[in-house]
């Protein structure tokens, strides 16, 4: 998605978005904890009415409910019977959360592969698609077998929109992916030392918040920029307007509109799936189109056409995955060519982008569930968090942008999945779509980014739980949120919103309020905006 897929930030932004897409009465298990063989339930007193006397009188009573018991050693492993599922419910509940998430197989590769790096180099579709595909297999599988938890895993809506239109233009994509994996080997380190709890908590959660609405709104933005929907007007004022000279004229962008109408309505009506059925009938819709009017890619002569692909059926369907992006990555290249100081911002910005979703999300899965303990965490989180930052390192070394936790499992966790082997499945089925990247090529952007729009209207629902009222808060929220789409820049919103929280509070006299972590982090942002006139001085 959009996350999206993929993706949002914090509690209550994944908990939104997983209301929307796993809907209806959650199965109830025995829980995560039930390791004894049996247990002794003792109830409270009961009141009684002796019948003889009129009197009453009170009494206490014991049930015994017993545990089943694993029918072998893989139920066993997995917990599957003691977490009150079946190998049933962990199949439907793997296919719904496979088809819930599948469009990032098409999206990824569109979304990386619309922007070229500092050399002019872009990635090709097909071997983006590949790599997405076996990426997202392997950590579903390794999240499934390691931390026994029904989340799974693929590029994230976000951070691959940051690393295409910022990153990358400053650099070759390798240095580009080599800063992915930087970020990924230090979220694992900050797991292993405890220091991403800590992280996590210094950041106000609605702060947390506001960065995933912000991140919300660039994602539609960028959809309607890429479908035509939102053009360059070439003026001053203003500089964006709808269409062509204020009008949809042009066939494509119909296939928008009818794509993105068609998606709202099975959003609304809460349809499995509903983003990849979008965009597979607006990608038969453009080949249709396509095929009667002959329209032709477009370009600054044609701006009539279709953008990043001419929907035209591929010559095959199936074909041995390109896996030539493998390894392609330089953990030292950025350093070198943007200089240090940029690049140690953009690794920071994309740890900080990265950093809050898993931990919002496995909360909000575990709770769809009831795999939360009483202090409201899932079992195993480290192991989670720590499989989290491998895929993200993963990612990077694929060349497809960072991997993370997907709140899309919590369409898998309504369908009855509890355990870690619904993801066996999921991963099994990514692999498979490895086979399918020929079809990528035939998606457009107009077909495409109807997701965008979706998953960033998802993400913006949580806009609801800031305090609007509350003026130290409201104003770092509504410029983290606001300088996203408006600048382009994921980083932007989240170095603006850290610095004014941190400078409202000094001025407020609650400097104490904000935690040393934070300070830091703000005092890096201002760094990061003053750059230019450093660079200057010091150069």
């Amino acid at each position: 998605m959009v996350a999206s897929g993929r993706a949002g930030f914090g509690l209550d932004t994944r908990q939104a978005y997983g209301r929307l897409i796993a809907h209806g009465p959650t199965p109830t298990g025995w829980g995560f904890r039930s390791g004894l063989r049996s247990e002794t339930m003792r109830a409270g007193p009961a009141e009684i009415i002796d019948v003889r006397t009129g009197m009453d009188t009170t009494e206490t009573r014991e049930e015994t409910r017993v545990t089943p018991q694993p029918v072998n050693g893989f139920d066993r492993y997995f917990e599957i019977t003691a977490r009150g599922s079946n190998l049933g419910r962990e199949v439907r509940g793997g296919l719904a959360t496979f088809f819930t998430m599948a469009y990032i197989v098409v999206l990824n590769p569109l979304i990386l592969g619309s922007s070229a790096d500092a050399n002019g180099d872009r990635l090709a579709l097909a071997a983006v698609a590949s790599a997405t595909a076996l990426v997202a297999g392997v950590m579903t599988i390794l999240m499934g077998v390691v931390a026994r938890f029904p989340l799974a895993l693929a590029a994230g809506l976000g951070v691959n929109a940051m690393v295409a239109y910022e990153i990358a233009p400053k650099m070759t994509w390798a240095d580009a992916m080599g800063l992915v994996v930087i970020e990924g080997v230090v979220i694992a380190i900050l797991v292993l030392t405890g220091l991403r709890t800590a992280v996590f908590h210094s950041v106000p959660t609605q702060l947390k918040t506001a960065i995933g609405v912000g991140i919300g709104l660039f994602l539609a933005l960028i959809g309607f920029v890429d479908a035509g929907f939102v053009r360059n007007t070439g003026t001053a004022a203003p500089p964006i307007g709808l269409g062509i000279g204020g009008r949809l004229v042009t066939w494509p962008g119909l296939v928008f509109v009818v794509g993105l109408l068609l998606t709202i309505v099975l959003v609304v009506r809460r349809v499995r799936g509903a983003i990849l059925i979008g965009i597979i009938a607006s990608t038969v819709l453009a080949i249709v189109v396509e095929a009667i009017g002959n329209i032709g890619p477009g370009g600054p002569n044609h701006p009539n056409g279709w953008s990043l692909n001419v929907p035209e059926w591929p010559k095959k369907l199936v074909d041995v995955p390109d896996l030539s992006l493998l390894g392609k990555f330089n953990v030292l290249g950025s350093w070198e060519q943007a200089g240090w100081l940029v690049a140690l911002m953009f690794a920071f910005t994309l740890m900080l982008t990265d950093f809050f979703d898993t931990m919002g999300t496995m909360v909000a899965v575990g709770q769809e569930g009831g795999l939360l303990d009483e202090e409201n965490t899932p079992p195993r989180t480290r192991e989670i968090l720590f499989v989290d930052s491998v895929a993200a390192a993963a990612g990077g070394a694929a060349s497809v942008s960072s991997n993370t936790s997907y709140i899309e499992s919590a369409a898998g966790v309504a369908e009855g999945a509890r355990t870690g082997a619904s993801n066996l499945l999921i991963g099994a089925l990514f692999l498979l779509a490895m086979f399918l990247a020929p079809l990528v090529t035939v998606v457009p952007f107009e077909a495409a980014s109807t997701a965008l729009v979706v998953v960033g209207f998802l993400m913006m629902t949580a806009v609801r739980t800031i305090d609007w009222t509350d003026y130290e808060i409201a104003i770092p929220a509504f410029l983290t949120i606001v300088l996203m789409p408006f600048t382009y820049s994921i980083s932007n919103g989240i170095g603006a919103g850290l610095i004014a929280y941190a400078l409202i509070k000094l001025a407020r006299g609650k400097g104490r309020e904000v935690h040393p972590l934070l300070y830091a982090v703000a005092a890096l942002f201002v760094v990061y905006f003053l750059r230019g006139p450093l660079e200057t001085l010091i150069l």
